[in-house]
């Protein structure tokens, strides 16, 4: 066979030995050791140098033989096709006995070899493997039984559909001959092939196999059979297998569901923590399902109690090291997460779409806490103020209780009033004003997670703070809650920091304009807390004023407020280095106050504007030549300045021309429109729309350019990338109405690809639909000689389409397209009537009296033509009755 074909030669042997013995040693010379394996690797024989020594070398210590299987893995997962036949047949045959090795870690080594080869050639490929697996699981033996059970998990973990697939010369697919003896393994007197067994077959609840569901009920049973099990982890995977089986195959579960939620309700208070997360998922799983609420109502009390006990903090959890440690101690860099910029993307009504999770933060990982929370939120949805009288005698007693060592409590009962804050708000409501008043007061705690949780609560409320700070009780009680926000936001922890600043931001939000009257004291709290958050908190601090620039507008432009905000963020653009990714967030910050000071921001805009140009440039010139730019490409900085960039052209207007007359800000724009990263493109095409409102004399000379690749956009790749496109279609809409005729040679162009969008509008952004409608017009206005011989190809679904836009101006440069079309090819939209007339009763009014009189010239025009043939009243009266009314009454039809 293969092994005698293939001779080992004991020197190589020798080196490969003593290069994996190296591997374990802290203090060898990496870069020595990395050369001695590239030169073992190109050894033709390589893997099967590793193949023996895993499975042969028996006097080497075992972590060798590990070290050697784990190798030859990682090289048969990355380049299988380029193992020579014979070595593959070797590997082979060496491996499959090691699957019943006496050494747990061989054998287990074995069996990912075995998992990775079966991946990568399949059973078919490897016919063996599978009467191999099968006599170790049938032989008795606990160590084979044990191998092939572990390869068998590996494989159906990674790859499950191959084992449902059919093999040439079985009658059976694998599945089929594995499942019955699997099943049989979970009455196994060793905790591990239980657990190995079941962790296999739930991994094929979602494909359910036919195999599977013939032997559904023998498997429910096991389930049930294991309820109690010994072995945490076997309960963990019971828990696992029914939470899934519920979100994927309700209907196996129903006739047992009394008896299954009885069950998870006790493994919800399980000792192990992790079988209780486990089970926990399923009160959010019954509730996505809709399967009827009476089936967990009677539980409710119990439920929620439990509910409520696995919210308090765990003693393990790392939030309760982090609420206690040295507020002056220096951020660590792991706890610096990594951050993402969101490119700039223009909606139909120019709004930003950027949603974020705005309690992401209330712990650090997913645990039984945040799950726990999470299922008493859904509860709350599902049954709204009916939990109320359950729940808040609970959280009374928490919040009341005058034992100091459980604050864990009061802390959990705090969470659960902000988890329920929307499901069960009209019950709440009128004790809105009590529950404010508590939560301010326990802002003060002596507990920082207190303090922090109760800045979380808070901001669950924040629309209906800001709602009833309309009546005077209602105002001084907003004014409460701010005051009390913004002394946490100088608070000395820096968790209560962050909570405190991520409140603040959503109250920002929600109070928008309602803010202005209070602007001074709340810049001052934020740039004194500029003077002492470290980098972490520090971003979270940017978003903060950002959020509030975006909420005051212009009544930010007033210099006793520049004077307080502006100094500390020059000084810090001006100390942050071109190199670091901190300047990120304060990229986005100085975005938003552009946007909010428009021409206010003028007397700062160079410094910035240059800065935005130089950082495009350098990393445009990175991306070819790193050595030349002096630093590494990273597009981010690209991004970022992209948007700033526009958040200027849209602050300053046209003032932003002399900037970019004396700079090569085209040619670089040019360069990121053709950019292969979409996201660099959709700043680039977002900053093309705002530079041509603003100044598009400077674009002018490159301007075929940019509208042969802002078209681009919007083919066949729209739908991976439709930001993009959504920005390249706006973009393209902004250009028409600025130079009106020279955009002609496009227009068909962008035409044919609008249209495609408008029809197949399943599942697309509704943003890309709108602004190809508001586009589609901007084009038939600008050019209706070129459009309008087309309506009848797209008058429909541009109809439908633009019944959904609001009231703006871009609406109105839409239907001034319209009106233009239809002068010239009233023919093309007959059959389009009652969309149109549909279109045009979409208004609530419009603003413009000169484009009023225009639309009731076309449904005039309609009447005198349809009346000729005697059709009006049949086209007329196939329209809703209402629409009728209000059409014949504003356009005296």
């Amino acid at each position: 066979m293969a092994t005698a074909v293939w001779q080992l030669q004991e020197g190589e042997l020798k080196e490969i030995c003593g290069l994996l013995e190296q591997y374990r040693l802290p203090t060898v010379d990496q870069s020595r050791i990395w050369q001695q394996h590239q030169r073992c690797s190109q050894l033709p024989d390589f893997n099967n140098y590793l193949a023996f020594i895993l499975c042969r070398a028996e006097g080497d210590a075992v972590n060798i033989r590990q070290a050697a299987g784990l190798l030859l893995k990682n090289n048969l997962k990355s380049n299988y096709n380029a193992v020579h036949p014979q070595h593959l047949q070797y590997i082979k045959t060496e491996v499959l006995p090691c699957l019943g090795s006496p050494d747990f870690g061989v054998r287990s080594t074995a069996g990912t070899i075995v998992s990775v080869m079966v991946q990568q050639g399949t059973f078919q490929g490897w016919p063996e493997v599978l009467q191999a697996l099968v006599q170790c699981l049938d032989s008795n033996d606990y160590n084979h039984m044990e191998g092939a059970l572990g390869a068998l998990f590996k494989v159906s973990e990674e790859l499950p559909e191959i084992l449902d697939m059919d093999v040439a010369g079985l009658s059976d697919r694998p599945i089929t001959i594995f499942l019955p003896r699997l099943l049989k393994f979970l009455s196994s007197e060793h905790a591990v092939l239980r657990r190995l067994a079941l962790g296999t077959v739930n991994q094929f609840i979602v494909l359910l196999p036919t195999a599977l569901f013939i032997h559904m009920d023998t498997y429910l049973q096991s389930l049930f059979s294991l309820a109690n099990d010994n072995s945490a982890d076997v309960r963990k995977l019971v828990c696992a297998a029914l939470v899934q089986l519920l979100e994927v195959q309700p209907h196996v579960l129903e006739p047992h569901m009394r008896y299954v939620i009885e069950y998870m309700l006790q493994a919800n208070k399980d000792s192990d923590t992790e079988v209780a997360l486990e089970a926990c998922e399923f009160w959010s799983a019954f509730c996505e399902v809709q399967l009827p609420p009476d089936l967990l109502r009677g539980i409710l009390p119990r439920l929620i109690d439990i509910l409520l006990d696995n919210m308090a903090y765990a003693e393990d959890d790392e939030a309760l090291q982090d609420g206690d440690e040295d507020d002056n101690a220096p951020d660590r860099e792991q706890d610096i997460k990594p951050r993402f910029h969101q490119s700039r993307f223009h909606g139909a009504d120019g709004a930003e779409d950027d949603e974020e999770d705005d309690d992401d933060d209330i712990v650090n990982s997913w645990n039984l806490r945040k799950c726990s929370a999470a299922g008493l939120d859904i509860l709350s949805t599902v049954f709204g103020d009916e939990i109320l009288p359950i729940l808040m005698p609970l959280v009374q007693v928490r919040l009341t209780s005058s034992k100091v060592a459980r604050w864990e409590e009061k802390e959990a009962a705090i969470l659960a009033l902000g988890a329920v804050a929307e499901g069960c708000i009209s019950g709440l409501l009128p004790h809105l004003a009590q529950i404010i008043t508590y939560l301010i007061s326990f802002m003060e705690d002596v507990r920082p997670l207190v303090r922090s949780i109760s800045c979380w609560t808070l901001s669950r409320y924040s629309k209906w703070i800001v709602q009833v700070a309309q009546s005077p009780e209602g105002q001084s009680q907003f004014d409460a809650v701010l005051k009390g926000l913004l002394q946490r936001i100088l608070d000395s922890n820096k968790r209560v920091q962050e909570a405190a600043c991520s409140a603040f931001a959503t109250l920002e939000e929600e109070a928008a304009e309602d803010l202005a009257p209070r602007l001074g004291p709340i810049l001052q709290h934020l740039m004194y807390a500029f003077g002492i958050y470290q980098r972490r908190n520090l971003r979270i601090l940017y978003d903060a004023i950002g959020t509030l620039a975006d909420a005051v507008g212009s009544e930010l432009n007033n210099p006793k407020y520049l004077e307080i905000l502006m100094p500390p963020l020059i000084s810090k653009w001006q100390l942050l280095p071109d190199s670091d990714r901190d300047l990120f967030p304060l990229l986005e910050c100085f975005t938003s106050i552009a946007q909010a000071l428009g021409d206010g921001f003028s007397q700062y805009a160079e410094p910035v504007f240059l800065r935005c140009i130089n950082l495009i440039r350098t990393h445009l010139v990175a991306k070819t030549d790193p050595q030349r730019a002096g630093v590494s490409y990273d597009k981010e900085f690209i991004v970022c300045s992209l948007d700033l960039l526009s958040g200027l052209a849209e602050g300053l207007g046209s003032s932003i021309e002399s900037l970019v007359s004396r700079s090569d800000i085209r040619d670089l724009l040019l360069q990121c429109c053709a950019d292969e990263a979409p996201d660099v493109r959709q700043s680039a095409l977002a900053l093309l729309g705002d530079l041509v409102k603003a100044c598009a004399v400077h674009l002018q000379p490159r301007l075929a350019e940019f509208l042969s690749l802002a078209a681009k956009q919007l083919g066949q790749d729209a739908k991976e990338n439709v930001s993009v496109a959504n920005n390249a279609c706006w973009a393209i809409g902004e250009v028409a109405i600025k130079v009106r005729n020279e955009i002609a040679p496009i227009v068909m162009t962008v035409i044919s690809s609008l249209v495609p969008i408008l029809a197949n509008r399943e599942g697309l952004n509704k943003s890309l639909l709108e602004n190809s409608a508001i586009t589609l017009g901007r084009l038939g206005w600008v050019s209706p000689e070129l459009v309008a011989p087309h309506m009848e190809h797209f008058m429909e679904p541009w109809c439908r389409a633009l019944c959904t836009i609001r009231d703006d101006f871009e609406k109105e440069d839409a239907f001034r397209g319209l009106c233009a079309m239809v002068r010239l090819n009233p023919g093309g939209a007959v059959n389009a009537f009652v969309p149109m007339c549909e279109a045009i009763g979409s208004w609530h009014e419009i603003r413009s009296q000169e484009l009023s009189s225009e639309i009731a010239q076309v449904l005039l025009g309609y009447k005198q033509m349809l009346s000729q043939t005697s059709s009006w009243e049949q086209y007329f009266g196939a329209l809703d009755g209402t629409l009728r009314e209000k059409l014949a009454k504003t356009y005296a039809l």
